[in-house]
């Protein structure tokens, strides 16, 4: 088990709906990475922006740009997570892949898919939630949108880090801020947003505010920029235990059935 998680932020302008320069893009950021990152985090839709081009864009289940996601993670032995548009038996999904070091991985298809930006009229909405398993560390990884739910991320697994990959656009910047902060004490859990920035193909303007924050809701991250960033945070596991020991807010949650439609 690692007490620590070396977790790398990479806050990046993406070129709208150009998957081979955004790949490039990573690749060059990904192998500058220190080789003790354990963690690699890709913003949503990270190589074509959030496009509704869904049936020009699309990849299938595991295609080039997954097994692309593979090779980073073997390059560094680090774990690659972020979302992909991926076409599937026929529906389009916003799909975020967890990729192990081995080459292994897991997905999630994003649940609350944005009705504000009609995505919900070209992707398919996921039906289950992921917990993934590694070094010890239980990981919630979910999609943008997904963050104004708060029933959907909440934590009765107990889970150690909440991570949100996205297109959250200036506009409503504000938001995302205090949502992340809110994620992280109501489960008493690390939370990571990991935002873009630029403007895309729809002249939606992005800031970044990639952040990371401890069980009790500090903000343990350190870049400010609203530009392109790398960043390495080192997740404390100890920390956390010692927190949820002292302060047994979790075993007060309530116990309730999600049902979904």
């Amino acid at each position: 088990m690692a007490q620590i998680l070396n977790t790398a932020l990479l806050q990046a302008n993406l070129e709208w709906e150009n998957i081979q320069h955004n790949k490039d893009l990573f690749e060059k950021k990904i192998k500058e990475l220190p080789q003790e990152t354990d963690l690699i985090i890709l913003p949503e839709m990270f190589s074509t922006g959030f496009s509704m081009n869904a049936e020009n864009l699309a990849e299938p289940d595991k295609g080039a740009t997954f097994k692309w996601m593979q090779r980073m993670a073997s390059v560094k032995d680090a774990a690659v997570t972020g979302s992909l548009i991926i076409s599937d038996e026929g529906k389009f999904y916003n799909r975020l892949y967890f990729v192990f070091p081995d080459g292994s991985s897991q997905k999630y298809d994003k649940r609350h898919t944005f009705t504000l930006a009609k995505e919900d009229e070209t992707y398919a909405s996921g039906k289950e939630r992921l917990i993934v398993t590694y070094k010890g560390w239980r990981i919630c990884p979910l999609v943008c949108y997904d963050l104004r739910f708060p029933v959907w991320a909440r934590n009765t697994e107990d889970y150690d880090l909440l991570i949100y990959v996205a297109n959250w656009p200036a506009a409503r910047i504000r938001a995302w801020d205090i949502l992340l902060k809110a994620r992280a004490i109501e489960n008493m859990s690390y939370c990571i947003g990991l935002n873009r920035v630029g403007r895309d193909g729809s002249d939606l303007n992005y800031v970044g505010h990639s952040a990371v924050y401890d069980s009790l809701g500090k903000q343990i991250s350190n870049n400010q920029e609203e530009g392109e960033f790398v960043e390495l945070v080192a997740l404390d596991k100890q920390h956390l235990t010692d927190t949820r020991s002292q302060l047994k807010f979790l075993q007060d949650r309530d116990r309730f059935t999600v049902h979904l439609e």
